[in-house]
């Protein structure tokens, strides 16, 4: 029975001394390290480079523009003066011409078109950028669950060693029992196996709680193993005002459909360029020279469409409807956001209430098993007896250790479902 005590005492010192050598690790710290960690955050440099690029590209718009054009052809019929005068010899043009030139067109005036998708490509990216930390913060409920999992198990560890020591004490007083023939051996027995049993519930205690770490370590990519502290959380207010990422990415979509509205207004404007062309062709601008010869043209060109009002007045509508449509995704994400604070308001008040009758319950427990450990020992009432009276504090200490966790746990719930972390 000694190698027993010794073993529970070892057990009490060994998650004692945790705390002195063993490193620490808080909740915040997990979340971070989640979000440094978790794959998804490669997304990140990938947006930005998408995005400059694409700005790149769009700001090239605005240089020279430079086109090769080159065509050769056959007709059936050319142009000809239907005039003979006497020793003069009018040429005439060959069916088969010819012509290779370069453009280069200069930007002078677009309407804006090229500051607004570069102004749309930063929206772009800030609304991706936005679309990514709202899927890493679905880890912090992860990381909550398992946190919390962590310390709630390791609490139940500590009560279980407790407890084997409060039956331990028992055996020692049946020992005594039994030795002055007031208790038969049997009891012992009944103590022993019930002593037995804790040390295995004990072990599955430990492999739960390892299943739990080895996972966090995963999310977290840190070596976290037995030894590591997991800091407990203080209790905390929450703020009833809801700031979760998904609300950013509803109000950069609506930045995107402004800036869309204006590249409509954009597409209704003229546009002006500087061209310069140049090349050689048969025949050149002297459409009477059956000659190849070089030549160029300048100038200011000016284009616009009216088409663009077809369907300018139901571009608008539609861009409308999408501002709605996020207007009403927003609507609904506040609804549904409430809906699950005010269960988790309903959580936390129960969980607060049951903690104001826990300690008194406790005490009460406490003072049972005292009086039955006396009893045990002046051979009143049987091993079985005291064994009940030793489970019944311990259920009640562990309702307190799991009561205060899943406050805790609600609580920082609360604080993910708001988002004021």
């Amino acid at each position: 029975m000694k190698k027993q005590f010794f073993f529970c005492a070892f057990q009490l010192l060994v998650l004692a001394g945790w705390a002195q050598t063993a490193g620490k690790l808080s909740l915040q710290d997990c979340y971070q390290l989640a979000e440094q960690n978790y794959p998804l955050v490669k997304q990140r440099e990938l947006i930005t480079k998408t995005a400059d690029y694409t700005i790149e590209n769009i700001r090239k718009g605005l240089l020279p523009q430079l086109n090769i054009y080159g065509q050769a052809t056959y007709q059936s019929e050319v142009t000809a003066i239907p005039i003979k005068l006497p020793g003069v010899t009018i040429p005439v043009l060959s069916k088969d011409q010819y012509k290779l030139f370069a453009e280069i067109n200069q930007v002078v005036y677009d309407g804006g078109e090229v500051k607004q998708q570069k102004q749309l490509q930063k929206n772009n990216e800030t609304l991706n950028q936005q679309q990514l930390q709202s899927d890493l913060y679905q880890l912090k409920g992860r990381i909550n669950q398992l946190f919390f999992g962590v310390l709630l198990l390791g609490e139940q560890l500590k009560q279980n060693a407790l407890v084997i020591k409060d039956m331990q004490l028992g055996y020692q007083k049946t020992v005594a029992s039994i030795k002055n023939g007031v208790a038969f051996k049997s009891s012992g027995d009944v103590i022993t196996a019930e002593i037995l049993k804790n040390k295995q519930h004990s072990i599955e205690l430990i492999a739960s709680r390892k299943a739990y770490i080895d996972v966090l370590s995963l999310y977290i990519n840190k070596n976290v193993d037995e030894h590591t502290i997991l800091i407990k959380p203080q209790s905390v207010t929450v703020i009833r005002e809801i700031n979760r990422p998904e609300l950013q990415v509803y109000n950069q979509q609506i930045k995107n459909l402004e800036v869309q509205n204006k590249l409509l207004t954009v597409k209704t404007l003229p546009k002006l360029n500087l061209f310069l062309q140049g090349g050689i062709g048969r025949p050149a601008l002297n459409m009477l020279s059956n000659n190849i010869d070089a030549y160029y043209i300048g100038g200011i060109k000016l284009t616009w469409s009216p088409s663009v009002f077809y369907t300018l007045k139901k571009s608008r509508a539609l861009i409308d409807v999408n501002r709605k449509n996020i207007d009403i995704q927003k609507e609904t994400f506040l609804f549904n956001t409430n809906l699950v604070l005010r269960q988790q308001d309903a959580e936390v008040s129960k969980y607060r209430q049951m903690l104001t009758s826990d300690d008194e319950i406790i005490d009460l427990r406490t003072k049972v098993k005292n009086t039955a450990l006396a009893q045990l020992a002046n051979g009143v009432i049987t091993s079985r007896d005291f064994l009940s009276e030793v489970n019944n504090e311990d259920q009640a200490r562990q309702n307190k250790i799991l009561h205060e966790i899943q406050l805790l746990m609600a609580q920082y719930n609360q604080q993910t479902t708001t988002g004021n972390q």
